[in-house]
């Protein structure tokens, strides 16, 4: 048996907050929440299993510099769905790392957005192709791991 991911959980300042953006802005139905003081979370997917957890707590916003969460990459299943997504998060406010679509690296035809929860946790939407015309960030790195 191979491991694959189940869903991946995330520490928030403001449960109200991302769950408006998670639910709202990306479109993730609310599975299941918790709303005991002390102990809020919601589970957020799309059909019985979850994708996301989202945990109230954390005292403090993303930290890049610090061991453990690099980002997070979410498949849609095609450009087109990336640049709604996109629309969607301009609409909101969001803050992007890149301007619009770009390639996974030089002449792939992956690509996608990237851009910052309300946390600045560092998430990524994109599709496996479909960016062939892209630019791409950087010629020998790929655009991901520099976010």
């Amino acid at each position: 048996m191979t491991l694959r991911t189940g869903h991946i959980g995330l520490n928030v300042t403001d449960l109200d907050r991302s769950l408006a953006f998670y639910r709202d802005v990306l479109g993730f139905a609310v599975l299941g929440e918790g709303k005991e003081e002390g102990r809020r979370f919601a589970f957020l997917g799309e059909g019985p299993a979850p994708v996301l957890t989202l945990w109230q707590q954390a005292e403090g916003a993303y930290d890049s510099g610090r061991a453990g969460l690099h980002h997070l990459a979410l498949e849609a299943e095609s450009i087109e769905r990336v640049r709604s997504y996109e629309e969607a998060l301009r609409a909101y406010g969001a803050s992007f790392q890149y301007d619009g679509v770009v390639a996974h690296r030089e002449g792939a035809a992956s690509g996608g957005i990237f851009f910052h929860d309300p946390d600045g946790t560092r998430l990524e939407i994109y599709a496996p192709s479909g960016a062939e015309e892209a630019p791409a960030p950087s010629e020998a790195a790929p655009t991901c791991g520099f976010f």
